[in-house]
């Protein structure tokens, strides 16, 4: 088993969402549940680009389990790394690790840094340089590696030679265009051609960042670095939601996190940034064990491995079976079995058709358990209704549509006959 370091960027990478802007207790409270689940690399944001990341170096915080990382960038073109303001603010922040991108498509060297080849290659060797003597261990995120060497592998492979002082060195699919199988072609040859420990860093613009991280994995990279849910800017991150457990469970790699908690960890990072959560996302939506077809059902009853790829709680999820005018009777025994309800074959049957018809006219149970449960109350002839309405009358008045005064009556008897009326 391969030991994989997983490297998390929620805090920085998953930031630049569109809609989600941490306050300083968020990260705090992020930090603490990624290191309380197990994260070997927390990368807490960039202390060199707001105050509120300066903030949260200078707080010096503690984890237990891994290790917080100060992100930032190579010196500019022309300015000695010593002598560079964002730099200096990186040598100096409160923790040992930082990781710091350079450009690796020449492409990007000349048209966005808008200086030399050899200038880029300068400002890498001088940037780690100036780091390690400040006694910062160094990550090097070779960005838009992939399609630099592309476009010119004899200089992308020059950057990483430039690099080579790093602790580790990050290979970036920067614009998340390229397929798994050139992302693991890539990685073998740097895997054959270098000392270096390699990473990967993808983006999911092609839908791929996921794919392209594990086939990066399995042809030499023992680092990923992704983000909680996937989020990042434009289509996102590779989700380590997705990625920890498949290297856990499908590559038989070493990465030693409570995967019991990977769902709640997925639940929560949402609620604090204030999104919806994916209920289709593998592993860990709500929707991601939840079953409707009877056949499916039927068939999950005898061997969950019919229609279930890993138990849901192994990523502490759960089961969900659905109840619809495509359910069967083991539906229907199941979900009734799950809520506590006695019912012999006539009742099930009886469920069963009274479901199909009700969804026929519109009705719908799948995501309505208390709805449900009232229905097969009523099938069974089990419901104890605790008063009938016995009338009501409601009056709208006013004048347009904000100066308006409602009156409501309504007349009920209970079951012993007496009669309130309010």
């Amino acid at each position: 088993m391969s030991r994989i370091i997983i490297y998390d960027t929620t805090l920085r990478d998953g930031a630049q969402t569109e809609g989600i802007s941490f306050s300083l207790e968020d990260k705090v409270e992020i930090m603490e549940k990624l290191d309380s689940f197990g994260m070997d690399f927390i990368e807490g944001g960039m202390p060199s680009s707001n105050p509120k990341d300066q903030e949260l170096f200078a707080s010096r915080p503690e984890l237990k389990n891994g290790q917080l990382v100060a992100f930032g960038s190579t010196c500019r073109p022309g300015v000695k790394a010593a002598d560079d303001e964002g730099l200096k603010i990186s040598a100096s922040c409160g923790c040992e690790w930082v990781c710091i991108f350079g450009k690796a498509w020449d492409f990007h060297v000349t048209e966005a840094l808008n200086t030399t080849l050899d200038e880029n290659l300068r400002m890498i060797r001088d940037s780690i340089s100036f780091l390690i003597s400040s006694g910062k261990k160094v990550i090097f995120d070779a960005e838009h590696f992939f399609d630099g060497y592309k476009a010119n592998e004899r200089y992308a492979m020059e950057v990483l030679d430039a690099a080579k002082d790093a602790e580790w060195i990050v290979l970036c699919d920067t614009n998340g265009g390229n397929l798994p199988t050139f992302i693991g072609d890539v990685t073998a040859d740097v895997a054959r051609r270098t000392k270096a420990k390699i990473g990967i860093h993808c983006h999911n613009d092609s839908d791929m960042a996921v794919a392209c991280s594990l086939s990066a994995v399995r042809n030499g990279a023992t680092m990923v670095q992704g983000t909680v849910n996937g989020i990042g800017e434009r289509c996102g991150n590779a989700n380590l939601c997705s990625v920890i457990p498949n290297l856990r469970l499908k590559m038989d790699c070493d990465v030693p996190v409570d995967l019991t908690k990977l769902t709640g960890l997925s639940y929560s990072i949402a609620e604090i940034a204030n999104i919806r959560h994916v209920p289709h996302m593998p592993f860990v939506g709500e929707k991601a064990f939840a079953h409707k077809g009877g056949m499916h059902v039927s068939a999950l009853m005898k061997d969950t491995r019919t229609y279930e790829h890993i138990p849901p709680e192994s990523v502490g999820n759960k089961r969900q079976i659905l109840i619809s005018d495509m359910s069967g009777r083991a539906s229907i025994m199941e979900k009734i079995k799950e809520m506590g309800i006695d019912a012999d074959d006539a009742d099930i049957e009886r469920i069963k058709e009274t479901v199909k018809e009700k969804e026929s006219v519109g009705y719908q149970y799948e995501g309505a358990d208390a709805s449900l449960r009232l229905l097969i109350e009523r099938v069974k002839g089990s419901i104890r209704t605790p008063f009938t309405v016995q009338g009501f009358r409601l009056s709208i008045d006013g004048i347009g549509v904000t100066d308006l005064q409602s009156e409501a009556s309504i007349k009920v008897k209970d079951d012993s006959g007496n009669i309130e009326h309010t």
